[in-house]
């Protein structure tokens, strides 16, 4: 089955989807394999930032973000996956644009400093006058080795470089919680 290869989509819940297309009138599956036939050409990468744009007759191909001129044009936020955007989006505080790697250094998987779009990077920041680049790429040994290096690579450009804190989830316990995770906690705090 097709559906069990999306990911967090099991053998049960696959099965799940394939019967509900099956019970039902027979629209739902038509009209799905309608707009997956065209998902391709009715989307692609936003050619400034590399979330998902809406094809359009225009050029570039800009996403809703990118082409939104209320949006803070000196901010910049570099993140890992077009689902790490959403997650910031979703939580209002980032006003500025975004730029998603699409992936993060991985020696193990042979994922290098040359694999990253530190070209297109470049490109973005100079093209569009930033002058704080938000590292928000995942606290994990991966994403922090990419933070690292990105950082390095701008480190000569004159701009603000942050990091994302990284601390306790609201509502969570602090004996559940990491030492890694307690230990950015403490080392981040702020004045109260």
């Amino acid at each position: 089955m097709l559906f069990a290869r999306f990911p967090g989509v099991g053998e049960k819940t696959a099965q799940r989807f394939v019967l509900h297309l099956l019970s039902g009138d027979g629209s739902l599956a038509a009209d799905l394999g309608q707009e997956l036939a065209q998902l391709r050409t009715l989307l692609g990468p936003c050619e400034r930032c590399g979330f998902v744009a809406e094809r359009t007759d225009k050029e570039p191909l800009l996403c809703r973000i990118c082409s939104d001129a209320r949006r803070e044009t000196g901010t910049l936020c570099v993140v890992s996956k077009v689902q790490d955007l959403l997650a910031i989006e979703r939580s209002g505080a980032m006003k500025g644009r975004y730029f998603v790697l699409g992936k993060l250094l991985s020696p193990l998987e042979g994922v290098g400093p040359d694999a990253l779009p530190m070209d297109r990077l470049m490109s973005v920041i100079q093209s569009t006058r930033i002058a704080e680049v938000i590292l928000a790429t995942p606290p994990s040994v991966e994403g922090e080795a990419t933070a690292l290096y990105i950082s390095s690579e701008l480190a000569k450009s004159g701009l603000s470089i942050s990091r994302i804190a990284s601390g306790v989830p609201h509502g969570g316990d602090l004996e559940f919680a990491d030492q890694i995770t307690l230990g950015r906690a403490i080392l981040g705090r702020r004045s109260f």
